[in-house]
């Protein structure tokens, strides 16, 4: 049996669980959420908790078992408490700033790059303009969101210069010598 997939998933009161063949729906205070789960696992809901059960042992059934629990799991967290990515722009006249629902960044090139926040992303900038914060209910699309954003300009390792996840550190290399 899988250790993380026979654990039930306890349902909150504010969130809202409910099964519709292979198509999990969740609702709570900060949004809603529905995702596909693969047919070979059963998704059930009884007493205040999700349980995930498989029919076999097969690894394929093994594998989907663990991950249709913690998707689940992702899915309440999310819909309750909201999930959030800090990011940090570090350069001399790197900004960043929000308009609705598009982000503009000054990262040092030749014109400004503008990223559109996908449905149900939000972003916050700090007073400074250096601190990004995205906030979401789908921790996947927080998760890609936020490493697109990276990609837009990832630090290097000379300087440090670019965008940066808050809790990560840069491996800093040593500059050019000069010779004697």
């Amino acid at each position: 049996m899988s250790r993380v997939g026979k654990l039930p998933v306890k349902i909150p009161e504010k969130a809202k669980v409910s099964v519709d063949g292979h198509l999990v729906k969740v609702e709570g205070p900060k949004g809603k959420m529905s995702f596909a789960t693969n047919p070979i696992v059963k998704v059930q809901v009884e007493k205040g908790e999700v349980k995930v059960t498989r029919p076999d042992d097969t690894r394929l059934a093994k594998g989907l078992h663990g991950l249709t629990r913690t998707m689940v799991k992702n899915a309440v967290e999310g819909v309750v408490k909201g999930y959030a990515r800090g990011l940090e722009i570090s350069g001399v006249g790197f900004k960043a700033e929000v308009k609705g629902k598009d982000v503009h960044f000054t990262l040092g090139f030749s014109h400004p790059v503008v990223f559109k926040l996908p449905e149900g992303i939000t972003a916050e900038v700090d007073a400074k303009q250096t601190k990004l914060t995205v906030r979401g209910v789908d921790k996947h699309l927080l998760g890609l969101t936020a490493a697109k954003i990276r990609a837009l300009r990832p630090p290097e390792p000379y300087k440090g210069k670019g965008i940066k996840y808050a809790e990560e550190t840069i491996r800093r290399k040593e500059g050019k010598t000069g010779a004697a």
